[in-house]
């Protein structure tokens, strides 16, 4: 089998996340919707997001499940159609059920298929790496919904028909894009041979497994307790996402009421942005720690971080500044990070690669509980017009995630 260096599956990979990453934009692409639909409550919308994450696990076990009978291309150039369609619908959508069919439910289930073949496929040409790869695969599933949310927030006021005919555009660079990359996506063959001090690398993790399919993995307490913990803080980190824009608007009218001067639209989403960007960052640093240090010092790094860093955002919002919400949103991208390549680096770590294409999707099931997370903040916004009672809900969870981290123990 002719291969290419390994890096090159790396950086096709981190192209093909960059554009499938921009579903998690939604908080960004929802505003001009809602300025349309003004009938639509917050609750409403954000329920949009939840259909999205949900079929975004579904999307990303069903790849798993057919890996092995049909070829990562195949899954890929899947993906990129049904990212079309989705977009197209949603595009010309006048109602919510519309919106739900083609953004939450084709294009979530489209970015899950795609997301999937991608880290089940690079990921095995990085036996020795398997932190730092999927830290720096999900860096740029991160990265999307920043350039999107900037592109998106500058061209929308400019183009005819605004926000559909912007969603129609990006079905079209969507469908293009994967379905080229498609064409450089592979697995390694049986006779791919890792670069020298590879193979004595990955036998030096430290949280060394067992190799077992999903049916040991899921009779296992350690794989519990990691779900619940990922749960939490995915629920901690998607509710965040979600209402970005609403946190950073409330800020903004706070400190008009106080005589200060509006943030303008262009600049909130630059700091909504802010979240993506270091979400990203933090994706390679977590990585990277898995691999050197383990999963034990790892999560313990990511919940004090993350605890922090919503401390932070609650005092933004209690004294109205814009500054400390900057600096909050940029922990919390960063602490948010550290969840997505940990989940990768666990199932691999803890339960072997041959069944890692199946284990991996599974683990991820936890968004679809944690997207409810987005749905919460929208409906405890809609009860107290104030996010402040969202963030000290997300406190509570990070606590009880970082319970259930301690009590994980090593196969």
């Amino acid at each position: 089998m002719k291969t290419l260096n390994r890096w090159v599956y790396a950086i096709v990979g981190v192209i093909v996340l960059l554009l499938a990453g921009l579903v998690y934009a939604w908080s960004v692409l929802a505003a001009p919707i809602a300025n349309e639909f003004t009938s639509w409550s917050q609750a409403q919308l954000s329920l949009t997001f939840t259909i999205c994450m949900t079929l975004f696990c579904i999307g990303g076990l069903v790849g798993g499940i057919v890996s092995n009978k049909i070829s990562v291309k195949v899954n890929v150039w899947i993906s990129a159609l049904l990212f079309v369609v989705g977009f197209v619908i949603a595009s010309q959508t006048t109602s919510l059920a519309g919106l739900y069919i083609g953004y939450g439910i084709l294009a979530g289930f489209a970015s899950g298929l795609v997301y999937n073949a991608i880290m089940s496929s690079v990921s095995k040409w990085f036996p020795d790496k398997q932190g730092l790869i999927s830290g720096i695969l999900l860096m740029g599933f991160g990265f999307g919904s920043f350039f999107v949310g900037k592109i998106y927030t500058a061209v929308v006021p400019s183009l005819a028909n605004g926000w559909r005919t912007a969603f129609m555009g990006m079905g079209i660079i969507l469908v293009v894009v994967i379905g080229i990359c498609g064409f450089f996506v592979a697995k390694p063959g049986s006779d791919f041979k890792p670069p020298a001090g590879a193979v004595k690398a990955a036998k030096k993790r430290p949280d060394e497994g067992i190799d077992v399919g999903p049916s040991v993995m899921l009779k296992r307490p350690a794989f519990w307790l990691y779900f619940i913990w990922a749960i939490l803080l995915s629920a901690a980190g998607l509710a965040l996402i979600a209402q970005a824009t609403g946190v950073a608007n409330e800020i903004n009218a706070a400190v008009v009421a106080k005589g200060g001067s509006a943030v303008s639209d262009n600049n909130i989403a630059t700091i909504v942005g802010l979240i993506s960007i270091f979400n990203g960052i933090g994706r390679v640093i977590f990585g990277g720690m898995y691999d050197k240090f383990g999963r034990g010092k790892t999560m313990f790094a990511i919940n004090a971080a993350f605890f922090i860093s919503v401390l932070i955002v609650i005092a933004a919002i209690l004294t109205g500044s814009m500054p400390i919400l900057i600096v909050g949103f940029i922990c919390c991208g960063l602490s948010y990070g550290g969840v997505t390549p940990t989940n990768s680096a666990f199932a691999n770590s803890f339960y072997g690669p041959t069944h890692y294409p199946v284990n991996f999707p599974i683990i991820n099931l936890n968004l679809i509980f944690a997207s409810f997370g987005g749905t919460i903040a929208g409906a405890l916004y809609d009860a107290s017009q104030s996010y402040l009672s969202t963030f000290i809900v997300l406190l509570v969870a990070i606590v009880i995630g970082t319970v259930c981290s301690f009590l994980i123990k090593k196969p």
